[in-house]
């Protein structure tokens, strides 16, 4: 095989790194005068530097943020208390928890979401107490938080909060008690998929769905055909979890609704179900006006399809929206139509980030080995680290964000290891070799950001680090360590 020299590879990163907890800190005689001016006569001031503080999540002026929970304005603590929470510091939980018995409703609530922040079990009786306080903004605040406890105690409670007179309290009460994995809950939620209000209805459609109950299935129907169609997707989602056989005549209906996010949540519900109506219906709906409908009946296809799909899913290529024109491509993928492989590779210089990542990871997945070098010239190309969200399509009242940027690099390296020949594929191996080369130890060691792909089930997500192991040759690696 004649060798091919790889073209050199870009700095990584040439600024300095900033702290793993996103802090930017300056030295310390910065800090003190900042300090200083939590003690400034005018509240305002005081106020303003407590929130510049906690922006800054600096863990040095905790103390001092502390001290201004006692603050004699209640702006000012109620900033003390939200700046907390954004450092995060274990060890202010205490003084927090004092602070929940403030006087001020808009303090009691800032030190429950600072509580709901730092998530120490500890706090769980302080805020149990508080759901019986006379402020909604407080009771919900501290629903929140109860959510990310994890005790018996937040369960109970929660429980005994279900009830509440505030639908937005009601409502937090029901995510909060989806947290948990005890599937006793129901019992509780099931009746609020009646409640007067419909986001304690779509909250407890959550719940139902999470711990796919059966005996739901009769009301979720029932609230289909009511007037609200805001109400339908999140009774779609539920039903496709609990994959009753009784919601399928309901969702093919839906898929049929004349909302566009109606047809969506209907085409994804029969396709996670893998319902036998669930192919026909995607098929029925690759043309559909709504972008966002095309991309539900491709992403289905990847579940149920068939390679019958073949010719429909290389029209959908074309599209102009990069939604169902990715979301095809890995249906390509998931199905195994090697025949396709072509034409995807075209789509690895396509504009639109997501679309080349849905090409890299279907060319991996089929070994394709003309892609070697448009994959390695990738591996130099795409940045490592990770890039900010960015939205790649929007309208319909649909916005979706994405961060493909961030995980091609990661991609490239996963197919690049199913499509390497051994000891036969220096190209390749150098190739690998160098970008490792390039990374740091502790870039080896976070992990590797993958396609999240609709449908499949939930995996571990191995380490930078072992996709350039499994990658590479073996042998390599001690020596190169």
């Amino acid at each position: 095989m004649n060798p091919v020299v790889a073209p050199p590879l870009r700095r990584v990163r040439t600024d300095p790194r900033p702290p793993r907890d996103g802090a930017v800190r300056g030295p310390e005689d910065d800090l003190a005068p900042m300090l200083a001016a939590l003690s400034d006569p005018d509240p305002v001031v005081r106020r303003a530097m407590a929130k510049t503080l906690g922006a800054r999540r600096d863990p040095r002026a905790a103390s001092a943020l502390e001290a201004s929970l006692g603050d004699p304005f209640p702006a000012v603590r109620a900033s003390a208390a939200e700046s907390l929470g954004e450092i995060g510091r274990s060890e202010s939980h205490g003084p927090l928890e004092t602070t929940l018995e403030d006087p001020d409703p808009r303090v009691r609530e800032q030190a429950a979401r600072a509580l709901r922040a730092i998530a120490h079990p500890s706090s769980t009786g302080a805020l149990a107490a508080r759901l019986k306080d006379p402020a909604p903004e407080v009771r919900w605040a501290v629903a929140a938080a109860l959510g990310r406890m994890h005790t018996p105690t937040a369960f109970q409670a929660l429980l005994e909060a279900i009830d509440d007179a505030s639908d937005r309290v009601r409502r937090e009460v029901v995510l909060a008690l989806a947290q948990t994995d005890d599937p006793t809950v129901v019992e509780r939620v099931r009746p609020l998929l009646n409640d007067p209000v419909r986001r304690v209805r779509t909250a407890a459609a959550v719940v139902v769905g999470r711990f796919r109950d059966p005996a739901s299935v009769p009301l979720l129907l029932e609230r289909m055909d009511g007037p609200d169609p805001w109400e339908r997707p999140a009774i779609l989602v539920a039903l496709g979890k609990i994959a009753d056989p009784r919601g399928v005549p309901a969702m093919v209906r839906a898929a049929d609704d004349p909302a566009h996010y109606v047809r969506v949540c209907a085409i994804h519900a029969l396709g996670e179900m893998r319902s036998d109506r669930a192919r026909d219906v995607a098929r029925a709906h690759v043309t559909d006006p709504s972008w966002a409908v095309r991309g539900a009946a491709a992403v289905c296809l990847g579940s149920v399809g068939t390679p019958a799909d073949l010719p429909t899913l290389l029209i959908m290529l074309e599209d102009r929206n990069p939604w169902p024109q990715s979301a095809a491509i890995y249906a390509v993928g998931r199905l195994d139509l090697v025949e396709a492989v072509p034409r995807v590779r075209e789509e690895l210089h396509h504009p639109n980030a997501d679309v080349r990542l849905a090409s890299v990871w279907t060319l991996g997945r089929l070994r394709d080995d003309g892609a070697r070098a448009e994959l390695v010239r990738m591996l130099h190309a795409e940045p490592s680290l990770p890039e900010p969200a960015s939205v790649f399509s929007e309208g319909e009242s649909i916005r979706i964000s994405s961060d493909a940027a961030s995980r091609i690099f990661d991609t490239v390296v996963e197919a690049l290891g199913r499509l390497r020949h051994g000891d036969e594929d220096p190209f390749v191996d150098q190739a690998l070799w160098d970008a490792r080369s390039q990374l740091s130890e502790e870039e080896l060691d976070r992990m590797a950001r993958l396609p999240l792909l609709a449908g499949d089930p939930p995996a571990t997500a191995p380490t930078l680090r072992i996709l350039f192991e499994t990658a590479l040759p073996m042998d390599g690696v001690d020596e190169e360590g």
